[in-house]
């Protein structure tokens, strides 16, 4: 197939596009290179892509609707995975209004390329935020109403609501994922387990928001392996979470970091605002339909994590 990935020199796209490569398809990178973390970092990404074979690979911003329509009409993709999105939950509060351009103009513009182009099938990158902060227990794809804490969360439920949209105006397979805490190499430096690594590795003190919290860890190669298996899936538009389904409390991921890093320092600190307490993917829906079962624990992924960033790090 000729597919293209947006967002695809970042953490998600760079293992997608990889692994989309190494299957045999054509694959078109798309990244505008945002400065929300190092842009060399991102050149190392598309270095780390090139290792897996050859590819298309174009720099532009999304939320221009002329160069999107115009490289989906040169590209012709069968498919497109749209990891493109400004992320963050603080930032968002910062910044709600840049959120509302990459992560909804720019999903609507993806949106109507590939229906001006017959594209047959797109699949969207959402997000467990958008379940609010529902009380410790698994979250089906039907509890998420609308009612959420971060205007990231608000921008990724509202672009789910415009795949329906576009769904119903031009008859294309919209299929949304919603991810819960992808972390290991290559890892957004924002998110908690790159943070501790950079800061142990460093010697210096991590911040624990908030001890009484907990997220479902998924390793990227399950957070992969959901991609793939959902590409193929052609039945009809439908939303699977993807996750691990096991939920480890914090002061859980600090034991396990304490095994790599026994000088580890830490401090406690309230948690921010925006942040969930919990997460916790019930994934019987993508294991029916999709065949979706993670495969990695949290222990094993956490120490192919530590050794990629002590590698990274020399």
């Amino acid at each position: 197939m000729k597919i293209i990935v947006t967002g695809g020199a970042g953490f998600i796209g760079t293992h997608v596009a990889r692994a989309l490569i190494k299957e045999g398809h054509a694959v078109l990178v798309i990244d505008n290179f945002h400065p929300y973390y190092s842009v060399e970092r991102k050149k190392d990404h598309l270095a780390y892509i090139k290792e897996a074979g050859s590819f298309f690979f174009e720099q532009f911003d999304l939320r221009n609707e002329e160069k999107t329509l115009n490289c989906f009409q040169k590209f012709l993709p069968d498919a497109v995975i749209h990891l493109a999105a400004l992320p963050g939950v603080r930032n968002s509060i910062l910044h709600p209004e840049d959120y509302i351009d990459y992560d909804i103009k720019a999903t609507v513009n993806v949106l109507k390329a590939a229906g001006e182009t017959s594209v047959n099938h797109v699949l969207f990158a959402s997000s467990s935020s958008v379940y609010g902060n529902i009380h410790p227990k698994p979250m089906k794809e039907d509890m998420a109403n609308g009612q959420v804490i971060s205007p990231y969360a608000a921008a990724k439920y509202g672009a789910e609501s415009f795949c329906f949209a576009y769904e119903h105006l031009y008859g294309i397979q919209v299929t949304i994922l919603r991810f819960f805490t992808v972390y290991g190499p290559w890892g957004r430096p924002d998110m908690a387990i790159t943070k501790f690594l950079q800061k142990s590795l460093a010697g210096k003190a991590i911040e624990l928001y908030g001890t009484n919290s907990a997220r479902d860890y998924t390793y990227i190669d399950d957070a992969v392996e959901g991609i793939l298996r959902a590409l193929t899936y052609n039945k009809k538009s439908d939303v699977f979470n993807i996750g691990s389904s096991q939920p480890i409390p914090l002061l859980e991921v600090v034991k396990e970091m304490k095994q790599f890093f026994p000088e580890m320092k830490f401090v406690e600190t309230k948690r921010q605002l925006g942040d969930v307490a919990w997460t916790w993917a019930d994934i019987t829906k993508a294991k029916k339909l999709l065949g979706f079962e993670p495969k990695t624990t949290f222990q094993e992924g956490l120490r192919k994590t530590v050794e990629w960033a002590k590698a990274y790090a020399k």
